[in-house]
């Protein structure tokens, strides 16, 4: 694709980064095949390569973004499967990443979004804000029947109090600053990525991950001053606040590295898994270049690290059968496939794959709050998929995903580390279905 941009422009970064980005695609067209917002909507400008002609006019012309192109960059999911498609090796996750940044800096929203958007910012990356966030969403959820209307702050607000868990696991649960020692002789030692929404969500996936790791002999230390990975402010291109939360987990991981060191930085959701395998980019015009890159060379997926140090299970095979769910951050964003099922299937499960596994369920981030319509037809496609394969749960490596996919009208669903610590001596996670439900989940499908 040829661009114009003045010497002038090109003297920012981000827009240079973006140049190059935008001479790679040769509109082949080759990703709106595998664009969920695309293969429902129809809509080229709703495709990848669309959006990219409209992220290219609107930067070329140094112009403030118009609601047109506003639009359509929101129902972007990112969630990477056109790079995975893209012969050429297009960005795209830099480019829209960007396009959202200008965005906020040059479009004025109407109020209500900008003070929901705000609002998501302010609370999501904090576990305690979000807490309380969460149980005054679930006093309001009764009465999600009640609000009026089809505008988008409408369906927002029933989404919001949909997506409210019916009861939130004890704070006391996530776990503090603290090392964790290996049994037995010690192996490695790692950092764990504790994150935000899912110490409230599911604290139960860190403590899994605790215990898988240092019974296998590796240390685990949640350092302190660790927290959100900044995706969640990120990806709604609120940049000042992402890349703070981004650099106290870099100075809180590069003093443990600077002490008694570290084989990796375990990250056991793939959301974040992605964004902070991403820190040198982010950070590469920054005095903590080099930090930035050292803490991204050693982020690790947890199901990496379980194969890595030699993962075997201690119990007899349990006879269920668990379809597979590959988050879009971890099988796009990190190109990580097959590890997670070979995991499994060395546990003992039956697994099964469903149809379309390249499609993203939904819920990206913020997006089942901020584009619920699209956000419950890409769930609903979904989960007829799951079903399909006959499985009594589903497992993930997304916190996102299992938010989604779970709940009302769901399916049961488990953190792939939770199932991979209970066959090696952990306890049974409290979402696999009892036996006799598990026969009757089965009889259906059949």
């Amino acid at each position: 694709m040829q661009t114009s941009f003045s010497p002038e422009q090109l003297k920012d970064p981000d827009t240079r980064e973006s140049n190059t980005i935008l001479r790679t695609c040769v509109h082949c067209g080759f990703c709106t095949a595998t664009c969920p917002t695309f293969v429902l909507l129809g809509d080229e400008l709703d495709s990848p390569r669309g959006r990219i002609y409209l992220i290219k006019d609107m930067l070329e012309g140094g112009k403030p973004a118009t609601p047109e192109v506003v639009k359509h960059v929101d129902r972007c999911l990112s969630c990477l499967s056109c790079m995975t498609t893209c012969p050429s090796g297009v960005n795209y996750m830099h480019l829209v990443d960007h396009a959202r940044t200008y965005i906020e800096q040059t479009y004025t929203r109407p109020w209500p979004e900008r003070m929901l958007r705000r609002a998501l910012g302010l609370l999501l990356p904090y576990p305690g804000r979000f807490r309380l966030a969460l149980r005054a969403a679930m006093l309001a959820r009764p009465l999600r029947g009640l609000v009026p209307g089809e505008s988008m702050l409408a369906q927002r607000l029933r989404a919001m109090l949909s997506l409210a868990p019916a009861a939130l696991p004890d704070a006391g649960h996530a776990p503090a600053p603290k090392v964790h020692r290996a049994e037995g002789a010690r192996r490695g030692r790692v950092a764990l990525l504790t994150g935000c929404a899912q110490t409230v969500l599911a604290p139960s996936i860190n403590a899994a991950t605790i215990r898988l790791l240092t019974r296998m002999g590796v240390e685990v230390v949640v350092a302190e001053g660790q927290g959100c990975c900044g995706a969640l402010n990120h990806h709604m291109g609120q940049h000042d606040p992402a890349m703070a939360l981004a650099a106290a987990n870099i100075d809180a991981w590069t003093r443990e590295m600077a002490g008694e060191g570290l084989d990796a930085i375990v990250v056991n959701a793939s959301g974040c898994g992605t964004t902070v395998k991403d820190y040198g980019f982010m950070f590469r015009e920054t005095p903590r270049a080099a930090q930035a890159a050292a803490v991204a060379g050693l982020a690790r997926d947890v199901s990496e690290v379980l194969l890595q140090f030699g993962y075997e299970p201690a119990r007899e095979a349990p006879g269920i059968t668990v379809a597979y769910h590959a988050a879009c951050s971890l099988q796009h964003g990190q190109k990580i496939t097959g590890v997670p099922k070979q995991l499994l299937s060395r546990a003992g499960f039956t697994l099964r794959e469903p149809a379309e596994g390249h499609l993203c369920c939904g819920s990206a981030g913020t997006y089942n709050l901020m584009q619920p319509a699209i956000a419950g037809q890409l769930r609903e496609r979904k989960l007829e998929n799951l079903r399909r394969t006959g499985a009594t749960v589903v497992a993930s490596g997304n916190i996102g995903c299992l938010t989604q996919l779970g709940g009302a009208g769901g399916m049961p669903v488990v953190h792939t580390v939770e199932l991979l610590d209970w066959m090696a001596g952990g306890p049974r996670p409290e979402a696999l279905p009892s036996a006799p439900e598990q026969k009757i989940v089965e009889s259906m499908a059949g």
